[in-house]
């Protein structure tokens, strides 16, 4: 899957977000950073788990924060959460790793957001592509994944 899959997603749900292309990378918060110009808590990480059964979790968080595994484990019911292997993220997702959207994913996912992405009107995630970065309103990502709004975010420490 790729940034036109994304897109005709966003098209044919109607959905009012727009995919930004860049000539440098948006793998990482800090890439996307730099191309946007806008502060990393309106960056969203969109990261994998698997719980023990081998079940997909996506968990959504702000540029400014990590998941706490723990904390989403307990929101999704899970004895234990790893992140999934690349591999795993293209297979259930049909994105790579650094490209990955919060919504229009392969095989449906339990999704669980942190109530701070609820803060802005717009944020930025994966595009589907490295270089690309998705424009969404929360609220979107909520109707469209059915996203649990659940507290599983830590701060990050400071390096």
């Amino acid at each position: 899957m790729s940034r036109e899959t994304l897109q005709l997603y966003l098209r044919s749900n109607k959905i009012k977000a727009r995919i930004l292309t860049f000539t440098g990378s948006t793998i990482t918060v800090e890439d996307a950073e730099k191309q946007l110009g806008v502060g990393r808590e309106r960056i969203i990480k969109s990261i994998l788990f698997m719980d023990e059964k081998g079940l997909p979790v996506l968990g959504i968080v702000t540029g400014d924060s990590l998941i706490d595994e723990e904390k989403m484990a307990r929101a999704c019911g899970a004895e234990r959460l790893r992140k999934a292997r690349p591999r795993a993220v293209k297979n259930v997702t049909g994105f790579e790793v650094g490209a990955l959207p919060p919504i229009g994913h392969k095989k449906k996912i339990r999704v669980y957001i942190d109530p701070k992405v609820l803060a802005y009107d717009r944020v930025y995630g994966g595009g589907g592509e490295i270089n690309a970065l998705l424009e969404i309103d929360p609220k979107e990502i909520i109707k469209h994944s059915e996203a649990n709004v659940v507290e599983i975010s830590t701060k990050k420490m400071k390096n």
